[in-house]
């Protein structure tokens, strides 16, 4: 409907991403709304679907781009503390996890920010959202990528890895 519409696009604008390409969005609303009505998990499919124009945004054409991973027992963390209501989803992290998990972004951000690169973080997508939900009120303009968000002629170098 259209205030899931709406929530969808106002999602897109809060992490920087353009929506200009309204028809790009709506077909894969159309395509992914009989299966869910969660407006994260659709921004997700869109966000997928303008891969060209995150990639564009993000990654310089001909170059090398330097980001950050997340460990893979941290992003199986994260996916099994996900639990699903009838509002939503949501992390169920410890404190002490969650403190570690910051502190490590805290120190890998730096590192890229010391050498004047702009500090992407790259995730698996079914994390991606709960991630940056974790991190955004710690860090308000940390980006965090997926890989299925990245076009394949995009170079990227792990320069750090968020642990926890």
């Amino acid at each position: 409907n259209v205030g899931e519409i709406q929530k969808v696009l106002q999602n897109l604008l809060h992490e920087g991403i353009s929506i200009r390409d309204l028809v790009t969005i709506f077909e894969t609303l159309a395509d992914y709304a009989p299966t869910t009505h969660d407006t994260d998990i659709l921004t997700e499919y869109v966000r997928q679907s303008l891969k060209r124009a995150i990639s564009g945004k993000y990654f310089a054409a001909n170059e090398v781009t330097s980001v950050i991973t997340l460990d893979p027992k941290t992003e199986q963390d994260i996916m099994s503390s996900i639990k699903q209501t009838e509002q939503g989803a949501y992390l169920t992290l410890d404190p002490e996890r969650t403190k570690a998990i910051v502190a490590s972004v805290e120190t890998e951000v730096a590192k890229l920010e010391n050498i004047g690169k702009n500090a992407i973080i790259i995730t698996s997508p079914i994390v991606r959202m709960y991630f940056k939900k974790l991190t955004s009120d710690y860090f308000r303009d940390l980006i965090v990528v997926s890989y299925n968000e990245v076009e394949s002629n995009v170079e990227l170098q792990s320069v750090g890895m968020v642990t926890g």
